[in-house]
């Protein structure tokens, strides 16, 4: 018997937006339509067919996927009979996507036509799968051993599964790279989750009327759960993107006369300087949201001027924490420039140092968390999870200060995290192939900042003695071994590295020398 009496979790966010929205449109994706009664309708039928698949409660699908309608559609639907969505990287290698599909057990494997080349010869390496699903958006024929999600779902019946779903079950397990070589999987529940979204339509003043652009991948947890869910959460209509593509964003702001979207500042100004842009009418955006980077001043005065009344806010956090833990708001964004601004509604941010002490403020400390959104812990990882929690909070891996006004300033990574282009990479598990790499005596990876990315990643080598090294060779060996973002864009080759007087390797002093090459 189900408990939905009393319950709040995301199947019955999606239900009760059903009710009380019905016939408005939930979601555009390129010439389709869906009412929230559609959204409803087409969840129950996913949840319906997975059942008939042998998906139980707590059991893992995976999706690898481009943006569509059916990124929410697989999430609501999983929600309602307490099975768990794991979004899959569309930049990873086969490789890497094995290593989360078997790490997380997921059982079926749902994969867009598409994608499908990534995977064809390797899937042999999916030991945990058991059914494959096919996505056929484009005009590709099923390949064998797969059932086709279209069509299945058209057989199913409507009904609202009966399943007992409590808002502490685990509803998401999506995959962050960390600090580690191997990724570890954030477990989201329906508890975390909601509790987000009421912090995000909150701080970030989302509105019924409001038509939200998603052109950002929906497999990052920030535009699947900073954006759309809480979007469709208040009943707004949302455009959800393929692909992100400058033009294409800009020719639909026209055209659906869009109010609000997200982009990191990489494709911010990508719009901004698109020979087109001039070219179509953009007086409808009038609220704008970035995050992964922080965006030049000089960049926020232009999309003020551009986009007339634009107000603009800078979302800080991490998966870990659902993903959102601050917020800059638009009065903000020239005052206090560089900020991550404060604390969400729903989130307690403080600073600590290494023995669990909070520190003044101007201080460096560790920028450590307690908020109902922050996750259940790491998957099969109880030492990391430990690790994470300490002290009662949940600690970020970045440092930060306050300043006398309360905001925050988040100021360097704790444990060399790179972020270029809105992807997290983890210095390490790039030193780790090129450790690898013939003729390289020792080297450091570093994230050195860039006008287009924000911040690339970067590797400075020093060669074995009598070693000839050449920088396009090691760059293409990385792309044989790392998914694309991961690859370092620019190689150094040194003669030595700076180090402490204990041997550790002076990251700060590399990036000095070489930030500006």
């Amino acid at each position: 018997m189900s408990n939905i009496i009393n319950r709040d979790t995301i199947g019955d966010m999606a239900r009760r937006a059903a009710t009380k929205y019905g016939d408005k449109t939930a979601i555009i994706f390129r010439d389709l339509k869906l009412s929230f009664y559609d959204l409803e309708r087409e969840s129950r039928r996913f949840a319906n067919l997975m059942t008939r698949y042998g998906i139980k409660k707590g059991d893992r699908v995976a999706i690898y996927a481009y943006n569509s309608h059916y990124y929410p559609i697989s999430m609501i639907g999983l929600a309602k009979i307490g099975a768990i969505q794991v979004p899959i990287n569309y930049m990873l290698n086969a490789e890497e996507i094995a290593y989360i599909i078997n790490h997380s057990g997921s059982r079926i494997f749902i994969v867009e036509d598409i994608l499908y080349p990534i995977i064809a010869k390797d899937q042999n390496k999916f030991s945990t799968v058991e059914k494959w699903g096919f996505i056929p958006l484009g005009d590709s024929s099923v390949p064998d051993g797969f059932f086709n999600l279209i069509s299945e779902m058209e057989t199913m019946p409507y009904d609202e599964p009966q399943v007992e779903v409590s808002a502490e079950d685990v509803v998401q397990i999506p995959y962050t790279s960390g600090t580690e070589s191997k990724p570890k999987g954030a477990m989201l529940s329906h508890r975390a989750l909601m509790s987000q979204y009421h912090s995000c339509i909150f701080d970030g003043q989302y509105d019924t009327y409001d038509v939200s652009l998603h052109a950002l991948p929906l497999f990052h947890c920030a535009q699947l759960h900073c954006f759309l869910m809480p979007y469709l959460y208040i009943g707004a209509t949302n455009v959800i993107m393929h692909k992100a593509d400058p033009l294409e964003m800009i020719k639909l702001i026209e055209k659906y006369q869009i109010t609000h979207m997200f982009a990191p500042p990489t494709v911010w100004i990508g719009i901004l300087n698109h020979p087109e842009f001039k070219n179509y009418n953009h007086a409808s955006l009038k609220k704008a949201a970035y995050g992964a980077s922080i965006m030049p001043v000089e960049i926020i005065k232009q999309l003020s001027v551009t986009f007339r009344n634009l107000k603009l806010w800078n979302y800080y956090g991490q998966t870990e924490m659902g993903p959102v833990a601050t917020i800059l708001k638009p009065e903000d964004q020239l005052l206090k420039p560089g900020s991550a601004g404060k604390p969400v509604l729903n989130v307690e941010t403080r600073l600590m140092d290494d023995d669990g002490k909070f520190v003044p403020v101007g201080t460096v400390g560790e920028i450590v968390h307690r908020s109902g959104h922050v996750m259940t812990g790491y998957l099969n990882d109880p030492e990391k999870t430990k690790e994470a929690f300490q002290f009662g909070w949940f600690h970020s891996g970045d440092l930060g200060r306050f300043d006398s006004d309360g905001y925050l300033y988040v100021v360097d990574r704790k444990k060399d995290m790179i972020k270029t282009g809105g992807e997290n990479v983890a210095s390490r598990e790039v030193e780790e192939v090129l450790y690898q790499y013939p003729g390289i005596e020792e080297l450091a990876v570093i994230g050195l900042p860039d006008p287009k990315w924000i911040e690339i990643v970067a590797a400075v080598v020093v060669p074995k003695k009598g070693a000839s090294l050449d920088e396009k060779e090691i760059i293409n060996y990385c792309k044989s071994n790392l998914a694309g973002f991961k690859c370092p864009k620019k190689i150094f080759i040194a003669d030595q590295l700076p180090k402490n007087p204990s041997g550790k390797i002076l990251k700060r002093e590399l990036k000095e020398a070489y930030g500006a090459s």
